[in-house]
């Protein structure tokens, strides 16, 4: 049995939350989102630890659901006066390098790749496919802009301009975030938010990351060799864990595993 004294003592020592972000963001049931790490944020930082830390494996995503998560984190660490420290794994880019803003230092691995700041729109025209097989589209609208970018049907050049004034607009919201969040930091290099990837010491000489170092040493290092660990992460859905929505799974894991495979992972 310990004494009183051995558990003052364990009582005293540093805890960190460490709260896992893995995965694509805002991507299907498997994703990141707001809505399912919110339980797992507030209660890293309920626990009242030293700091939180962010360990992020992600490829990106939703830019929305990025900003939703990456300003709960920043709400909850000036609230609570708590640092917050980001480990980046394989990939933090685009959304998922959003989510790593919202840290106070961001540490990498020398072969991590941080970056994309940019915004991509992607698809499929069917016309010529529907056209061959004998297929007639058939669409009926109210609004004359309903039928935007319609896949079975050939591109609007006004519907490619508008699309790209909306990519553009979600560009320069994603860069005043990180202009924001790291800002004299930044190197003044024009190809910084041309949606480049830069890996390790490059990423850290771009003022992208403060420097190279795991997460265990990075910690002890700051806190002590005693610091404990508290792990938080978003929970899969009821449904998903009794696989009552295998199909939704299944689509999921294979749109974050194209989603990683852009990095060549």
């Amino acid at each position: 049995m310990q004494s009183l004294p051995d558990l003052l003592r364990l009582k005293r020592r540093p805890t960190v939350s460490v709260l896992r972000l893995q995965g694509a963001i805002g991507m299907g049931a498997r994703s990141l989102t707001d809505a399912g790490l919110a339980p797992a944020i507030e209660a890293a930082f309920k626990a009242k630890p030293v700091a939180v830390a962010l360990q992020i494996n992600s490829p990106g995503g939703s830019p929305v659901q990025s900003s939703l998560i990456a300003g709960r984190i920043r709400r909850l660490a000036e609230e609570k006066r708590v640092p917050v420290l980001a480990f980046v794994e394989d990939v933090a880019a685009s959304g998922g390098y959003w989510l790593a803003t919202a840290a106070d230092e961001i540490w990498c691995d020398p072969g991590s790749m941080l970056g994309s700041i940019g915004v991509i729109s992607a698809g499929f025209g069917f016309q010529d496919l529907i056209a061959r097989l004998g297929v007639e589209r058939r669409v009926h609208t109210a609004g004359r802009s309903k039928s935007l970018l319609d896949p079975f049907r050939p591109e609007k050049p006004e519907d490619v301009e508008r699309l790209d004034r909306w990519l553009s607009q979600l560009h320069d919201v994603f860069i005043a975030q990180v202009r924001g969040r790291r800002g004299s930091k930044l190197k003044d290099d024009p190809d910084l938010f041309t949606g480049e990837v830069w890996i390790g010491e490059r990423a850290v000489s771009q003022g992208l990351a403060d420097g190279i170092g795991h997460i265990g040493p990075v910690l002890r290092s700051r806190f002590g060799e005693k610091v404990r660990v508290r792990r938080y992460g978003q929970r899969r859905s009821l449904l998903s864990r009794f696989g009552l929505s295998l199909a939704e799974e299944a689509a999921g894991l294979v749109e974050e595993r194209a989603a990683f495979a852009r990095f060549g992972l």
